[in-house]
């Protein structure tokens, strides 16, 4: 029997490793290391040699303490990994954040699929996984050539715990111009680039792809016949427990450098690509209407070491002066990609104030993405930002629907874990807010649309 499920989840900014106990489906272990791209080579690329270090040492000390039973997997989207014949690296893995994909923006643009095809906006620098395949075969040709397999990220991770190649579809479903989710294939892209060979076979995300390989049962003390399940992208993760126990509709949010918004059941809406709108594809294999905006990042550029310390005084000076931060702190993607950040009614905030201002900030971009793709029902959030009071009451008062702050550390190391349970799931939902009463809260709302 399964219980205890080590979760190996890869942020863009944190790498964790969370022991989860499916009977109570709360973490009873937690490690957690910086991840940060290397700039040397051929491009800024991730340092999976020193995240593969960290993994194996937290499996193995977190294994001394509580009994691993199986292994799954969660990582951040955007990210392939080319492999060679002998399961090492062709190229490195390549930092979404680089810009040389744009380089050749031109002449991607005029192969890449239509949005209609895959529910992918063009976004910029690596973002769309097409986008760096296609610059690293045009600019690094004799590498490239070696790919003998093309994974995903939560799958390349997989694959050096079992030696089974793979791919899944929540992380080829993300933003990566590679699959059609209606089709449930990949995309013409794939075919016209000759990439589809390379391709390794798609899996469900609940496949047990083998047992952990004997090398690393050594390593780490854990029985060689642990199971590692297949994994999945990590906002898809934090939906996986709403999908299973939820009735729709109801919207998810996920936070993390990223904040992904994603509508179950909600309305039919037309997706606009040009503001950071897409169709994921979740667990099941179900096309899921989703937007996002760097807001982890915005969040963290924002306060940069500063107090996080608020009062209720605070919140009543920023309402009553409608102190407005206007997006967007970082450009490029979100509702507002091409927008200057700009304060309002800013001048001489206190520490406290300026945190609230930031905070209602980034929940009435959430409350734009959740208007964009039709989020309707109770939102719950998942991650940082299900701590903050501030964004919680803000995105209910601008919603005008009931908020659930999650109670779990990390959303996506329960949803990951998940995938190695029956799939019956009775979660404890966390604090539900509802929209305030007090009606100066709607009304900064509708002052912060009517400023954009």
């Amino acid at each position: 029997m399964i219980r205890h499920v080590a979760v190996i989840d890869i942020g863009k900014t944190n790498a964790k490793v969370a022991l989860v106990d499916l009977a109570t489906l709360r973490e009873t272990a937690l490690r957690r290391t910086a991840n940060a791209p290397l700039a040397d080579g051929p491009y800024p690329h991730h340092d999976v040699e020193a995240l593969w270090a960290f993994i194996l040492d937290s499996l193995g000390a977190i294994h001394r303490e509580q009994r691993i039973d199986a292994i799954s997997i969660t990582t951040h989207g955007a990210t392939a990994v080319l492999v060679d014949a002998d399961g090492g690296l062709a190229l490195p893995v390549l930092d979404y954040e680089f810009s040389g994909p744009d380089d050749l923006a031109k002449d991607y643009d005029a192969v890449r699929p239509p949005f209609a095809e895959t529910g992918t906006p063009r976004l910029p620098a690596g973002l769309n996984i097409g986008a760096q395949l296609f610059w690293q075969q045009r600019r690094l040709p004799a590498e490239f050539s070696k790919t003998a397999a093309i994974l995903t990220y939560p799958q390349y991770w997989a694959q050096r715990l079992t030696g089974v190649t793979a791919n899944e579809v929540t992380s080829l479903g993300c933003h990566t111009d590679l699959w059609s989710p209606w089709k449930s294939d990949f995309s013409s892209l794939v075919d016209t680039m000759g990439w589809r060979s390379m391709m390794a076979p798609v899996r469900p995300a609940k496949d047990r792809l083998g047992p952990i390989l004997p090398a690393l049962a050594g390593q780490t003390g854990l029985d060689p016949q642990t199971p590692v399940f297949c994994g999945l992208h990590d906002s898809n993760a934090s939906l996986l427990p709403h999908l299973l126990s939820d009735r729709p509709p109801f919207s998810v949010v996920s936070t993390g450098t990223w904040v992904v918004s994603m509508a179950v059941g909600g309305k039919k809406i037309a997706l606009d690509p040009a503001r950071d709108t897409l169709v994921n594809v979740n667990a099941l294999g179900d096309p899921v209407p989703s937007a996002r905006f760097m807001g982890g990042r915005e969040f963290s550029l924002l306060t940069d070491g500063k107090p996080q310390d608020w009062s209720e005084d605070d919140i009543a000076v920023v309402l009553a002066r409608r102190t407005l931060l206007l997006p967007s702190t970082q450009q490029g993607s979100g509702p507002y990609p091409h927008r200057d950040a700009l304060w309002l009614n800013a001048d001489g905030l206190s520490v406290g104030e300026r945190f609230v201002a930031i905070s209602f900030y980034l929940a009435l971009m959430t409350a734009t993405c959740l208007e964009l793709i039709g989020g309707d029902g109770p939102t719950t959030v998942e991650g940082p930002f299900a701590r903050n009071r501030l964004f919680i009451r803000m995105l209910a008062a601008a919603t005008g629907r009931p908020v659930v702050a999650s109670e779990t550390a990390t959303g996506t190391s329960i949803g990951a874990a998940l995938l190695a349970s029956d799939g019956s799931v009775a979660t404890d939902k966390g604090e539900r807010t509802e929209p305030p009463a007090d009606p100066a809260w709607s009304g900064y709302a509708r002052a912060w649309r009517t400023a954009l």
